[in-house]
């Protein structure tokens, strides 16, 4: 006889894609293609999918990935303690919501195509107080997307606190702006 499913685990990633995600989605080129990290049920994938974006994701949970491989590409791969499972790849848009390991940051941003958008919403210190995840692994530091992301086009940032649930987070959308504008173009517009 099995087990029933964890109902935390089942509605993790089965809730409405991030308000953040869906404001700063316009930033990804049409038919761009789109990286989740940490996909759990794919509930960013099914957003980006439904926009006509070819999707990759990645979890190291097998359910999450079986539950995720008709929306597109779908990788089992342990990203802290594995290889990285898209080497050399890059996408238009590289999406992670809920999920901090730092050593791969620097790993995302390289995964960005030129013209391509990191949009990042996670626990910023300060959660610790009203729930988890509480250790300091796992929340971010006072303007540590900003620092991470130097050198790429800041479209917007946020570092605050939100009251359903009530949770600290940081965010960013920021671009890697396509090198070599010619002087006399119009500089490009991130659509508010």
């Amino acid at each position: 006889m099995s087990a029933a499913p964890n109902p935390v685990a089942v509605a993790h990633g089965a809730e409405a894609p991030s308000a953040w995600v869906q404001r700063w989605s316009p930033l990804v080129r049409p038919g761009g293609t789109v990286l989740d990290l940490a996909c759990g049920l794919g509930r960013h994938m099914r957003w980006f999918a439904g926009r006509g974006h070819p999707v990759t994701g990645v979890d190291r949970s097998p359910e999450a990935i079986a539950a995720v491989a008709p929306l597109g590409r779908a990788l089992c791969a342990d990203i802290e303690d594995g290889p990285w499972p898209l080497p050399g790849e890059r996408f238009d848009a590289v999406i992670v919501t809920n999920y901090l390991w730092r050593p791969l940051l620097p790993r995302l941003l390289d995964s960005l195509a030129p013209g391509g958008v990191l949009i990042y919403e996670t626990f910023a210190a300060g959660n610790e107080t009203v729930g988890k995840p509480s250790r300091p692994d796992f929340l971010l530091q006072a303007g540590e997307l900003l620092r991470v992301c130097q050198g790429l086009r800041l479209v917007a940032y946020e570092d605050g606190f939100l009251d359903a649930p009530p949770r600290f987070v940081q965010r960013i959308a920021a671009v890697r702006e396509v090198p070599a504008v010619p002087p006399d173009a119009a500089p490009p517009r991130y659509p508010l």
